[in-house]
């Protein structure tokens, strides 16, 4: 049997090169479908049981974020269900996969990935629970629905929780990290759930990026926006997913905001703030710190020793979502990091960071979001 590769799926992006032989597979990392950005890939490959493959990935130098190949392992799945690290090396050009599939049909990708199907799945579930409704706030540039869960019954005493997720959308941890927060909040039994839905309301939006995600891009929209620099001046016809939420924003108001993204470099969990804003104020590191202390209490996962570091403010500051948002409602408002690698605090050589813990981190949140709201009302 010969061998094949494909990715005519949900997110599926490759571009072929030669693949005649297992031994020497050459691929290219696709750009993003309207952007000049490679590091998503996600294929298949067919035929190989029991050979043992070397696969190319020619291009990886070039990519949006060589650093991030570095000490770096390729995801792989027989069943795309469950998904598992595999030898992976880097020389500064080349990105090399050396694999001996067991199945005749076995699936590669940058990071577990999480599909459209699931999605539907996750807001379908969402709204069969009490005090849940999903609100449609429009279409993308390719049609897709825009969703957003409203979880517990506004009042004028409750806080207002805003989370979204996947702005970029090769960043698939975001939304495994949002299932786990969502399955968690709506468990009547867990006891973090329970006290929020009595003094918040949640509005989640699981998937900032339909558009990118099924087109399997890493960073961009189906216009070739980068959403995470859009939110100053969105439009409908450049970047209708911000412009739809912003426009919620402001009609709900925001206590506290969770932009939850994935970064390719640091082996590590995360916050970024909003400190580089000119009216930052002591009230609002304050409550950042609060929040990063209560985090590392709930998940040993999370820490506060690595990250970005202080950022001078600049012009691009406010077309960012996190430092948008604490400048338009003062509220807290944080850029959450999971990595695409693994946690180094904590590695796993077998899975790395994979979907599973970014779930887990996702109901550990809901300690530090309570701590937080009890906070504002102080």
């Amino acid at each position: 049997m010969s061998i094949k590769i494909s990715s005519r799926f949900d997110a599926g992006a490759i571009d072929i090169v030669d693949a005649t032989s297992a031994g020497a597979i050459d691929l290219n990392i696709r750009k993003d479908s309207h952007a000049d950005i490679t590091q998503w890939f996600y294929f298949r490959l067919q035929g190989a049981q029991g050979e043992p493959c070397t696969i190319r990935l020619l291009n990886a130098g070039q990519s949006a974020y060589p650093k991030g190949w570095e000490d770096y392992s390729a995801m792989a799945s027989y069943d795309r269900i469950d998904w598992f690290r595999v030898p992976t090396s880097f020389d500064g050009q080349v990105l090399t996969i050396e694999h001996t599939p067991a199945m005749d049909s076995v699936y590669y990708a940058y990071f577990e990935p999480y599909s459209w199907e699931r999605h539907l799945e996750l807001l379908d579930r969402a709204q069969l629970a009490e005090n849940v409704r999903m609100l449609d706030l429009g279409s993308t540039v390719d049609g897709h629905d825009l969703n957003l869960l409203v979880i517990g019954e506004p009042d004028a005493g409750k806080k207002k929780v805003w989370v979204i997720a996947r702005q970029h959308p090769g960043e698939t941890m975001a939304e495994w990290f949002v299932e786990g927060m969502l399955d968690a909040l709506l468990d009547p039994a867990h006891p973090f759930g329970r006290q929020l839905l009595k003094e918040a309301v949640f509005y989640v939006v699981p998937n900032m990026n339909p558009d990118g995600s099924v087109r399997g891009n890493l960073r961009t929209n189906a216009a070739g926006a980068n959403l995470n620099r859009e939110w100053a001046t969105p439009s409908m016809e450049r970047s209708p997913e911000v412009f739809l939420v912003k426009q919620k924003m402001h009609e709900t108001g925001v206590d506290m905001c969770l932009d939850v993204h994935g970064d390719e470099g640091l082996p590590y969990v995360f916050i970024a703030g909003s400190e580089s804003l000119p009216d930052f104020t002591p009230e609002q590191a304050a409550a950042q710190k609060a929040f990063s202390d209560a985090f590392m209490v709930a998940s040993p996962d999370f820490q506060d020793v690595h990250g970005y570091g202080e950022t001078a403010y600049s012009e691009e500051t406010l077309t960012m979502g996190s430092p948008h948002i604490t400048h338009a409602f003062g509220c807290l408002s944080l850029t959450l990091e999971l990595p695409f690698k693994d946690n180094a605090n904590d590695p796993d050589p077998h899975v790395g960071w994979d979907g599973a813990r970014s779930a887990r981190l996702g109901a550990a949140v809901l300690q530090p979001v309570l701590q937080a709201v009890r906070a504002l009302k102080k």
